[in-house]
């Protein structure tokens, strides 16, 4: 399909982005602040980028409210990255890490920390399909474990951790919070670092914001690669080479947004409200059926079924018909997925139960 208007985009990631950062980057593309150059064509050692770059983190530590002994650092890779950077810089030999798994991701991450150590599972939803997350109660944590790994929302099954897991007293919590960072209040206190691609929450692809706190940063061997060493992130301000200038820029739009749309109490209402419009649907439908259980529901990712794998796929067919895209299921969980990340309008979710509506009385 080929249109000059825009659709509504219930995609995974990358993601919808808030249309007025949207708007504000037509403009900044082609010559932002007056400086006759856009954002894009900036030096990342000029005094205009320098500008952005200090404002997006004094931003993002507004808006969540950012103890001064943590660095806020705009890593390149992806969350994937980090996956191995976190065991690189912070899983010491003679000591073990725990992770908590409740999806693919989580599994990846035990995956590639393997390779550098010790890590183990304390908890694990595999045997519900990840349709539930455990209650941490029933983590089993090894002895005297480094740190704890929470991926803190499921894209691929809309399952989501409705607070912190409690671990053990000292063990810093480390979350991949990709998913759903800054769509409700957080705090940072309770965790020993925090990492998030931004793709879905904070902007475009091919970065990720990581806070962590000052003695992790330093606890990573001085041996590892320069690029993989937290420190050079702190210490060069995340400058020590040239970095995703573009991202950056969109990311502190995005937070800005955030800010002027209520901050993140107001953020998490709303998606709450436009979560509650879908589920209620779901519900009380007698063709469709949510996947994830009640208790473990995502707010940023909803997983859905139709009767049968010939109606799911036609659902996703006829929903692009009618502007509506990305709500085919991951390949692995197959069914449809509405992801409605903080840039999605309630009016938006109003468009997708109206459609679901008349699907299921054409096809019922």
């Amino acid at each position: 399909m080929i249109t000059t208007d825009r659709i509504i985009n219930f995609g995974a990631g990358p993601a919808a982005l808030p249309e007025p950062v949207l708007r504000q980057a037509q403009q900044d593309i082609w010559n932002i602040q007056g400086s006759g150059i856009g954002i894009m064509e900036h030096s990342h050692r000029g005094s205009l980028f320098d500008r952005i770059l200090t404002e997006t983190e004094t931003e993002i530590r507004a808006l969540a409210a950012v103890p001064d002994n943590y660095k806020v650092l705009f890593v390149q890779g992806g969350a994937s990255t980090q996956f191995a950077m976190v065991p690189m810089n912070l899983l010491p030999k003679g000591r073990p890490a725990d992770y908590l798994i409740t999806g693919a991701w989580s599994k990846k991450a035990l995956k590639e920390a393997k390779l550098f150590g010790d890590a183990r599972v304390a908890l694990s939803g595999e045997d519900s399909k990840f349709t539930v997350i455990p209650s941490a109660n029933t983590a089993t944590y090894s002895d005297n474990p480094c740190y704890v790994h929470v991926t803190t929302n499921n894209t691929i099954f809309g399952t989501q951790w409705k607070s912190e897991p409690t671990v053990p007293d000292g063990v810093p919590l480390i979350a991949d919070a990709s998913s759903d960072i800054f769509s409700r209040p957080i705090d940072v206190s309770r965790y020993g670092m925090i990492y998030a691609g931004a793709q879905k929450n904070l902007g475009p692809s091919g970065i990720v914001l990581v806070i962590i706190r000052d003695d992790l940063v330093e606890q990573g061997p001085a041996d590892l690669p320069t690029m993989f060493q937290y420190r050079t992130f702190a210490k060069e301000r995340s400058l020590y080479n040239t970095p995703p200038t573009f991202a950056i820029y969109m990311v502190g739009e995005v937070v800005k947004w955030i800010r002027d749309s209520g901050g993140l109490s107001a953020m998490a209402e709303r998606n709450e409200e436009k979560a509650g419009l879908l589920y209620d649907f779901l519900d009380q439908s007698a063709f469709y059926t949510a996947t994830a259980d009640a208790g473990s529901r995502s707010l940023m990712n909803v997983c859905f079924r139709a009767p049968s794998t010939d109606l799911d796929a036609a659902f996703a067919k006829a929903a692009v018909g009618r502007g509506l895209e990305g709500l085919k299921g991951h390949r692995s969980a197959g069914g449809m997925r509405a992801s409605i990340y903080n840039a999605c309008r309630r009016e938006d979710v109003v468009s997708l139960v109206e459609f679901m509506k008349e699907f299921e009385r054409e096809h019922s």
